[in-house]
Parts: C-alpha cells; structure tokens; sequence
C-alpha cells in the first residue's frame, strides 16, 4: 500500500484499535503509525482505557474516532461474545465511526453469528475472517513446545491454509482507511493447505532444527495444558479449536487476500524463514 501524504492521512480520522497489544491489534496500529493515520491504541493498560468487561470505558475510546479496529479477547466463540461486540459496534455506530472492521475465525459458529449480528447494527462493517494464524507457532502456545523439539497435538491429518498475520493486518488497514471495503466480508487463508507436522516440518527446516510432531490425545492435551498452568477457560478454547474447529472444515483454500489487497497471500515457508529465529534453542 502506498503511504498516503500528510494531508490524506489526517483527512482519514483517527482509528481506534481495540486489543492494540495483542498479536493483530499491535500490527494494525503499527502499519497506521507507518502510514501516517492517526493511531488510538486501546487496552486495558492504555489512556484512554479500554475494557470489554466494562462498557464505560468505551466512550472516550470511539469518541472522535472515524474507523475502529475490533478484535474480541479472549474469542468470539466464547459464550456472550456475540452479543458484547453488537454492543461495541451500536456504541461505535452512535458516535458517528464510519469504519468498523471486525477480526473473526473461520469455522467458528459463535464467531459466525457474531459476524452477522454486528452487520444489523453496523452493516458498512468489514469482517476479517481468518484461518489459523500461522504465528500461534512463534507468538503463542504452540512456541515453547517447538523450542523443547516436539510438538503433541490432539490433531492429525487434516490441513489448514495458515494465515500469516502480516497478509492479516494489511487487509484490516486497508479496510480501516478506504470505504471500498465497507460491507465486504474477506476470509483469509495462505495459498495452500498442510498438516501440523508439515508445519512443524518447514519450521524445523528453516530453523535448521530436527523438530517432531507427535499426535496425542484430547485428554492426554488438555492434561498438559493444566500442568502447564493454562487458565480453565484458555484450556476450554484450545479443547473447542482442536475438536470443533480444526475438523477439516476450513481446509480450502480462498481467494480474501486477493480480493482485497490484488496480490497472492504470502506462503507459510516464508514466514517460516522470516521469524527461523525464533524457533533457536535458548540458552
């Protein structure tokens, strides 16, 4: 995308980003910040704060704002999600926000519903549905199983398009800032399918590391995750993605990078060469 001038950008508005410290949020406001358009990042630990658990904190975050960036934490999926962001997007819609881009998952019936609950209240809104994304294995819980050499998954066969976040923010910036976007629902997904041990494969490739995918079971999984210490309702995530989700259903690969930027998705090798480093044994 090519960096606006000054005065293009300040004539976009301020954009809100909610979760601006989480694994999408920071990358959309950082590609903002890069283009010139007005950043207010919001988290809990943010001035102004911003809370999902307490709406009166959500005032002064859209107040102002022209496009507002809404990734839901912990998950869509959980149960009043759906319900929650219709709230967050009447509240956007009253204080007169023209963009709403909404980070959603594939295969996710909640997510889903979510998605069309958001579009009655808001329907310039754009969903951003995506696979798995592919730094759960260098971001996220799936990283320190890899830096001891072997990852269990209660998961086998089936593939997955991983979706590299750069192609995932890119998309969501674009959508934020150009109202072409307004009412599209982009679901995005890297170019091509495979397994978790073809992952794990091009992972230890990159790295130059002999790493092992083993697959294990649901309980023997969710066992570790509790010894690990995972809070009960992360633990109960994980268990929905591994046994609802990740069942082939989102195995296809489509063409929402494509649609909205005009370029292919980038592959999984390459993102797997990108961030090797963080895949090297510690010291």
């Amino acid at each position: 995308m090519p960096a606006p001038s000054p005065a293009t950008a300040a004539a976009r508005g301020t954009v809100a980003v909610l979760g601006a410290t989480g694994k999408t949020g920071r990358r959309v406001a950082d590609r903002l910040d890069a283009l010139g358009v007005p950043v207010r990042r919001a988290s809990r630990r943010t001035a102004p704060r911003f809370d999902w658990a307490d709406e009166s904190t959500w005032p002064a975050v859209l107040d102002g704002a022209t496009a507002v960036y809404v990734a839901y934490a912990p998950d869509l999926a959980i149960a009043g999600a759906p319900e929650t962001v219709t709230r967050l997007a009447v509240a956007a819609r009253d204080a007169g926000v023209r963009r709403l881009v909404l980070l959603s998952g594939r295969g996710e019936a909640e997510a889903q519903r979510a998605e069309r609950m958001v579009a009655e209240v808001f329907p310039a809104r754009t969903v951003v549905r995506c696979a798995f994304f592919a730094q759960n294995f260098d971001e996220s819980f799936l990283l320190e199983p890899l830096l001891e050499g072997e990852l269990a998954l209660p998961v086998g066969d089936v593939t997955e398009p991983f979706v590299d976040l750069e192609d995932v923010a890119e998309v969501a910036v674009a959508a934020l800032t150009d109202d072409a976007h307004a009412g599209e629902v982009y679901e995005l997904t890297g170019p091509r399918s495979l397994t978790f041990a073809g992952a794990v494969a091009e992972i230890g490739a990159a790295a130059g590391r002999d790493l092992r995918f083993v697959r294990t079971t649901m309980a023997e999984f969710v066992e570790g995750l509790a010894s690990a210490g995972l809070p009960a309702e992360d633990v109960g995530l994980l268990e929905y993605l591994f046994t609802e989700v990740l069942d082939g259903r989102g195995s296809p690969v489509v063409d929402g990078v494509q649609r909205a930027l005009g370029r292919a998705p980038r592959d999984f090798a390459e993102y797997a060469v990108r961030e090797a480093a963080d895949w090297a044994p510690r010291a």
